[in-house]
């Protein structure tokens, strides 16, 4: 039997949690091989909010990029290197310094609202917000007796 590897794409989709939760329970699959740097969560915050939060210890807000474009969340981080007269001798380097581009593919009708950054950790707020065309609406049913209309009430 042939099995699929979803975690990839369970990782970086945010809004298709239901689906993808259907998938990993029909193959079996949970724990896969995807990048792992810079560790994140993707966590559901209300019935249509979501927050990306990534650890990006060591990073400033100006050595971060955050790119919303179409359905697709960019988020990179470059460290800007530090002079030759400054740059301290390392006898052990623990923490990791390198450059690194997560991208999040993201639903329709996903949009990111806010990020902020706190304590080494970035936090990315989304919300779906469906355009009321998209919306479930109630339609009234009217009932016609002897060719008059007349409105159903509800009892």
């Amino acid at each position: 039997m042939r099995t699929f590897d979803l975690s990839p794409l369970y990782r970086s989709t945010v809004g298709f949690d239901r689906l993808f939760s259907l998938l990993d329970k029909a193959t079996g699959f949970e724990n896969g091989n995807a990048p792992t740097y810079p560790p994140y969560n993707i966590e559901r915050t209300g019935e249509n909010s979501y927050r990306v939060t990534i650890a990006v210890a060591g990073f400033s807000e100006s050595e971060l990029a955050i790119e919303a474009k179409e359905n697709t969340l960019t988020v990179k981080g470059e460290k800007t290197p530090e002079p030759e007269g400054r740059r301290p001798e390392l006898l052990y380097q623990g923490i990791a310094a390198r450059a690194f581009e997560r991208v999040f593919r993201l639903a329709d009708f996903v949009e990111v609202k806010a990020a902020k950054l706190e304590n080494g950790l970035l936090h990315i707020d989304l919300a779906r917000e469906l355009p009321e065309a998209m919306k479930p609406r109630a339609i009234r049913i009217n009932t016609s007796v002897n060719g008059k209309v007349v409105d159903a009430k509800a009892a």
